[in-house]
């Protein structure tokens, strides 16, 4: 089995953090999200990994991915405009070839091990398995209705009158079958070739399309307030206690914190879960908790919540950062006596005085 992952695109929903960087390297608990899915990938043992990339960002994927800690062999595939996730099976058909693979979209997080999907799909044969998850706006999202023995019926991409709340989670397994369904469809109204359509061929070609339901969370990170829950959920469950760096004996560090080495507490207090970052400085401050901060930052005089702090971002004497997302080497001032809360969303080299 080969696997597919998807790490193109645009990132319009993350703007301005995407007008400088690929959506799936914004990091979460200070690992690109990317990472997570590579990791994925790998516990399933899947070594032939096709990477679609965007003209606009795919040398940022390339050179994240480079170190390859997962002992992947990367096959990277051009996507020259982002037209669908079908169009992308259909530019990498030729690494493809007739395996059978899982695809994976590179901004998705799930919060189980996918082995045992994996499992089914090999042990039950069928031309494709989706995986779904019960959510409350299935407006938002490709929808599935199944029958009772979870074979799909019917797909519908964010349907105005939803008769099913089980969503795609953007993770699929595919015999070659999907390849034929593919060359069957149309772009959509929007102007793309969607999964949505090529999986309901493969449902009136009356192929087998089953379907299974995660039993744990689930996160489209492609909006700020889902990145944020992404961060949350991460630190809460993955995050262990490490300290590397250092604590001076007038702060308080209180519940699983990740303390990188050349990180300093200087008369402050961190909350966990919290991930403070290499080199970074914290001083007279007050972190956490859910918040994660990347490496050689400064953060002083400034109290901070549910936040994802980029690389190289100064905050100094904000009263309460909350809720927010710093781009890399991001600056924030306060100049004024205000101390209402303060929530943003900026991008790299962005500078607010508040």
């Amino acid at each position: 089995m080969k696997a597919l992952v998807l790490a193109g695109g645009k990132g319009t929903r993350l703007r301005p953090l995407t007008h400088t960087a690929a959506k799936q390297l914004i990091p979460v608990a200070n690992r690109p999200i990317l990472f997570y899915v590579m990791d994925q990938v790998a516990r399933l043992g899947i070594a032939d990994v096709g990477v679609i990339i965007s003209p606009e960002t795919g040398l940022a994927i390339r050179d994240a991915l480079a170190p390859n800690p997962w002992g992947c062999h990367f096959t990277f595939i051009p996507q020259a405009e982002p037209l669908g996730l079908a169009h992308a099976v259909k530019v990498a058909r030729e690494f493809l070839g007739s395996d059978a693979f899982l695809m994976y979209l590179g901004d998705n997080l799930v919060g189980e091990n996918l082995q045992g999907y994996v499992n089914e799909f090999e042990q039950k044969n069928p031309d494709a398995m989706i995986l779904l998850k019960e959510v409350d706006n299935p407006r938002m999202f490709g929808v599935a209705e199944i029958d009772d023995g979870g074979r799909i019926t019917r797909l519908i991409e964010k349907p105005d009158n939803p008769q099913s709340k089980l969503a795609l989670v953007g993770i699929y397994l595919f015999s070659n079958e999907i390849h034929a369904a593919i060359d069957a469809i149309s772009p959509s109204a929007r102007g793309e070739l969607e999964i949505t359509d090529a999986i309901q061929q493969l449902v009136e070609r009356g192929k087998t399309v089953q379907s299974s339901c995660l039993q744990s969370w689930w996160l489209d990170t492609g909006k700020k307030d889902d990145l944020l829950d992404a961060n949350r959920l991460v630190l809460d469950e993955w995050v262990q206690h490490d300290f590397r760096g250092s604590v001076d004996s007038e702060s308080r560090v209180v519940g699983r914190v990740v303390l990188e080495h050349g990180a300093q507490i200087i008369r402050s207090e961190v909350h966990g879960p919290a991930v403070i970052g290499k080199g970074s400085r914290i001083e007279n401050a007050r972190v956490g908790p859910y918040t994660s901060i990347g490496l050689d930052c400064s953060i002083i005089s400034t109290s901070l919540e549910n936040c994802v702090i980029m690389d190289g971002v100064c905050l100094e004497g904000i009263e309460k950062l909350k809720s927010s997302i710093l781009g890399r080497h991001a600056t924030v001032r306060r100049i004024t006596e205000d101390k209402q809360v303060i929530r943003l969303m900026i991008g790299d080299d962005a500078e607010v005085c508040v």
